[in-house]
């Protein structure tokens, strides 16, 4: 044994080949902590002293390779004074180096994902070997940040700058066959010979078969880039990275840049561009927030899987209601492995439903992501049916019928007695209250919601809603089943729009109050979309439905009439007077044509200007700032409300919630970040300017609490 220590170790093979192995105790998967990066150095040291090896090979003793560096030691790391991250990053990067500067062969066996810091070590050997099951990439874009262990170095000279500035900046992870083809690795072979494939290659490279000193002179070398090439490689690629990443995420372009000022150096001093701007970045606000978020993000499935051993199994689930909802979740389903039936009163439904199914199968197989065959089975998996026949073995059945309390108390009492006694009901309802839908089943310790969010297969948040009698088994199997079609559940407690759309309508109402007093509406929708959001509130209501909107904006004003009851017309409820429903019927603040692609274009409508204008009083122009305020106050109140009153049950679900529901803007880390980052004390001197535009800007008294004593619903450094 060369060496053994906590997260590797390497022994010497017979072949004078030493053969390190990453095993970090204690983990499921092996990543770059601490512990690790000590243990690579000392092992690196050993190695240098060990006489007689003729080359190393590297391989995991886990089913992944290296997922990344440990992000939980990013938080404090990130926070650090400039000085401090940068001595850190240039100590990592001579472990790097020494792994690369080693005077024999290396070689990499890629069994599994190679992640950001894992992909790193990667391209420090001289050769990688990939298994046809393995992925590979470098996702740092995507916590705002880049390559900091060499990335941008190796890849872009192994590579190309072109190619490297593709992968770094969309920050996908790349199957076996499109990595070969870039030249990122040198040879794919079937799983089980991943590890004697790189022996073998070292072996010929210490042989003198394959030339490892001009493989390694490549990526340590300056990129082959004359002054016109570079020019246009680089200022191209600044510019179409600057509008796919858009202004609130500079990681992108910074990392093009850092590639380009690094381009004629040689490996030290290219690595030291790499930490300089790695370092700048990362302690940057957006890093900070994407970073909290992706630990925001573990943590919701740490919460759900938790549930999983008071869960029931699912083997075979049911939907009632075939319509664009019922048609999506049954896709979801049958496609996740969970074979459903599909229930509805008529022939035309259950063909509405098998087409939504089959339409986004098409869209699977266009984009060769399955073949037909796969398209067969799901479609096979998804058994649509008139009555409730077979209903006796299905273990978890989803009401998807429309939003009419009288209609789902009808379905929910046919789909019990048609149902074993432990399975599980479900309603996928936006507004209705669970507690009053409950009444309608004999046993509603079984029965909870089950809130998707339109379209199902795009959008990744599940509310699942506890009544007052639902059981845990209830909301575990639900929990459970919602994390088999891929989704991210998160528990609320029932009470009127349960969370999201709870909090949803006080940001509408503040856009409805803008509008009464003469704000313009596009302007109101350019100012929240640079704020952050993907659509403006005009634009989101005509995608949501003004039908549905002014539906669900009378179950607020009901539920919390103190707050959300309206007393004047709004622009909202003109337009659901004129029929105009927004996309559904071409026609709503704005208008809409299909384009090319069959998608509906937005467009501004002179009608719709004219009714807007009949409600509302003299134009008036407001800075961004007061529209931000005045939109994002209220919704700021709710939801610190929906955390005090228990309706979700910490910040992490409250703010993944949002943003997995209603695509808040992720480079501010949820909206509770968003308060944090303001501060309390502001957020409550913001709301008590606009006292007089009622109670929505009425904060709480635990927030004037926290705002006296300085208190933050995340710690703080």
């Amino acid at each position: 044994m060369i060496f053994q220590g906590e997260a590797i170790q390497v022994e010497r093979r017979s072949d004078d080949i030493a053969h390190m192995v990453l095993d970090l105790k204690g983990e499921s998967v092996n990543k770059f902590n601490q512990q690790t990066l000590k243990d690579l150095d000392a092992a690196l040291k050993a190695i240098q002293k060990e006489e007689g090896l003729r080359g190393l090979v590297a391989s995991s003793a886990k089913d992944t390779f290296v997922v990344g560096a440990d992000i939980t030691e990013f938080v404090t790391l990130f926070k650090a004074e400039e000085e401090v991250l940068i001595d850190g990053l240039v100590k990592t990067n001579a472990i790097f180096s020494a792994l690369e500067d080693l005077p024999f062969p290396t070689a990499v066996a890629i069994n599994g994902l190679a992640l950001g810091g894992g992909f790193e070590f990667c391209l420090s050997c001289d050769f990688r070997v990939m298994s046809e099951k393995a992925k590979v990439g470098l996702p740092e874009v995507k916590l705002g940040i880049f390559p900091g262990f060499g990335g941008t170095v190796r890849l872009s000279r192994l590579i190309g700058a072109d190619n490297a500035i593709e992968w770094i900046c969309t920050g996908s992870e790349k199957r076996p066959d499109a990595a070969l083809k870039d030249g990122a690795v040198n040879a794919v072979v079937a799983h089980d010979k991943v590890l004697s494939a790189a022996i073998d290659l070292v072996n010929r490279a210490a042989e003198g078969e394959v030339d490892y000193k001009q493989r390694r002179s490549i990526k340590t070398s300056a990129l082959e880039l004359n002054n016109i090439e570079s020019m246009m490689s680089f200022e191209t690629a600044k510019g179409y990275v600057a509008s796919q990443a858009g202004p609130n995420y500079p990681s992108p372009v910074l990392a093009v840049k850092t590639i380009q000022k690094h381009a004629g150096m040689t490996r030290d001093d290219a690595i030291k561009v790499e930490v300089k701007n790695f370092a700048s970045v990362a302690r940057g606000p957006v890093a900070q927030n994407l970073v909290n978020l992706f630990l925001n993000d573990q943590a919701l499935k740490k919460t759900a899987k938790q549930w999983d051993d008071k869960a029931r199994e699912i083997r075979k689930a049911a939907v009632l209601g075939a319509g664009i909802m019922g048609g999506g979740i049954a896709y979801q389903s049958a496609s996740k492995g969970t074979p459903v039936y599909m229930k509805d009163i008529n022939d035309e439904g259950l063909k509405a439903g098998l087409d939504e199914a089959a339409k986004l199968l098409r869209k699977q197989v266009d984009r060769k992501k399955i073949d037909i065959e796969k398209m067969a089975n799901v479609l096979n998996d998804i058994r649509p049916v008139l009555s409730y026949g077979d209903f006796a073995n299905v273990d978890i059945a989803v009401e998807a019928v429309v939003e009419n309390p009288k209609v789902k108390h009808a379905v929910l009492k046919e789909v019990e007695a048609a149902l074993p006694d432990h399975a599980v009901i479900a309603s996928n309802t936006s507004t209705i209250s669970i507690n009053s839908l409950a009444k309608a089943v004999k046993d509603p310790s079984r029965f909870c919601g089950m809130h998707f969010f339109n379209p199902v297969h795009r959008m990744p948040l599940v509310e699942v809603i506890r009544g007052e009698k639902s059981s845990d088994e209830a909301i575990a199997t639900v929990v459970s089943y919602a994390r088999k079609l891929g989704k991210s559940p998160i528990v609320v407690n029932d009470c009127p729009g349960f969370y999201v759309n709870r909090v949803l309508f006080p940001y509408f109402a503040g856009f409805a109050m803008l509008v009464r007093d003469g704000v313009d509406f596009q302007k109101v929708d350019k100012v929240m979309e640079k704020f952050g959001w993907p659509m403006g509130p005009a634009y989101l209501l005509d995608v949501v439905g003004i039908d549905t909107g002014v539906h669900a904006q009378s179950v607020m004003a009901e539920g919390f009439p103190d707050r959300m009851q309206q007393d004047f017309h709004s622009a909202m409820h003109l337009m659901y007077e004129k029929e105009r429903y927004g996309q559904k019927n071409s026609k709503g603040f704005y208008r809409y044509e299909l384009d090319k692609k069959g998608k509906p274009k937005k467009l501004v409508d002179e009608e719709a200007i004219e009714l807007v204008n009949s409600v509302s009083a003299a134009p008036q122009e407001m800075d961004a700032d007061d529209i931000i305020n005045r939109m994002m106050i209220p919704m700021c109140i709710e939801v610190a409300r929906c955390l005090e009153e228990d309706i979700v049950a910490s910040p992490a679900d409250a703010d993944m919630g949002l943003i997995y529901g209603l695509g808040f803007p992720p480079f501010r880390g949820g909206i509770l970040k968003y308060m944090d980052d303001v501060g309390m004390a502001e957020i409550v001197a913001r709301a008590d300017k606009q006292a007089d535009l009622g109670n929505l800007y009425k904060v709480t008294d635990r927030m004037r609490e926290m705002a006296k004593n300085g208190d933050t619903y995340y710690p703080q450094a």
